[in-house]
């Protein structure tokens, strides 16, 4: 199955329609204060915005008639899945214990795979109404103003109404530039320290590492400011889907650590290999 060019405009519309609707139910659950933290089987805490930005998404995505996988919804076993061509990403929120210290850095994330590989994707960043989106054919771009309050309908998500207000990613850049490394915020593995004092052999005038939580660091190597995101620990599929999207459309490249080979999607344990996202290829 390879989907015609209108019928990836019409995704991305849903897409992003149902990242926005969700991602203002995150924000006035974050804005309260009140989140019902409890603790889910794998240690790892969950909240009520994450159900309900679940919930929205799947209401919103219903009308398609694409099965939709999520971290908070059932977990579809393999002999279940491993026929779909085509199917939805989500991670309702990307970021929980960012979400829970109140810092910002959480994101709603949805993919559309297709064949394994990634061909939509939309981000948004409920704490900074900012909305990352792309899809094939289309290209990566940037909405950072007040998405959350300016795009209030499915009229709204058009693809011409998103392109007026949105930049083309890579964003343009002037100035000096120092080679630039982004880090996960909560998830640093031991073997990093030595992973970065090889890139930093290759870039002498490299920054120290930037911590960031959640799906940000994808945007941040798609939008170019930073040059590298490299990950060690155990990620899921949703965690990456939509941030790979925005990065391939950026012309930006996700691909493990050690194979650099694009990472793909519905495997049997849903378990990510090490892998970095970079602006170019690098022999490391």
């Amino acid at each position: 199955m390879v989907l015609s060019k209108e019928s990836v405009v019409t995704l991305l519309q849903d897409a992003v329609y149902a990242a926005i609707s969700a991602s203002k139910k995150v924000r006035e659950i974050y804005d309260s204060g009140d989140f019902g933290v409890n603790m889910k089987s794998d240690s790892t805490p969950l909240t009520k915005a994450d159900k309900i930005s679940d919930s929205e998404i799947r209401d919103k995505l219903l009308h398609t008639y694409i099965p939709l996988l999520s971290e908070e919804g059932r977990m579809v076993h393999y002999e279940e899945r491993v026929n779909w061509k085509l199917f939805w990403l989500v991670d309702p929120i990307d970021g929980t214990k960012e979400f829970i210290k109140e810092n910002g850095e959480f994101t709603v994330n949805i993919a559309l795979i297709e064949e394994k590989r990634p061909i939509i994707g939309v981000i948004c960043l409920p704490a900074i109404e900012t909305l990352y989106f792309a899809a094939r054919d289309i290209g990566s771009f940037k909405i950072s103003n007040r998405v959350l309050s300016e795009i209030t309908s499915y009229e709204d998500c058009t693809v011409d109404s998103l392109l007026k207000k949105a930049t083309r990613l890579p964003l343009p850049f002037e100035g000096e530039h120092r080679y630039t490394v982004v880090s996960s915020r909560s998830h640093l593995a031991k073997q990093m320290a030595a992973y970065l004092e090889d890139v930093k052999k290759q870039h002498p005038d490299m920054l120290p590492p930037i911590p960031q939580g959640s799906s940000q660091k994808f945007c941040m190597v798609a939008e170019g400011t930073a040059d590298l995101y490299p990950r060690i620990t155990a990620t899921s599929e949703w965690d990456t889907a939509a941030g790979q999207a925005i990065c391939e459309l950026a012309g930006c490249e996700v691909v493990g650590m050690y194979t650099f080979v694009p990472l793909t999607y519905n495997t049997e344990t849903m378990i990510n290999p090490s892998f970095i996202v970079r602006k170019a290829k690098i022999n490391l």
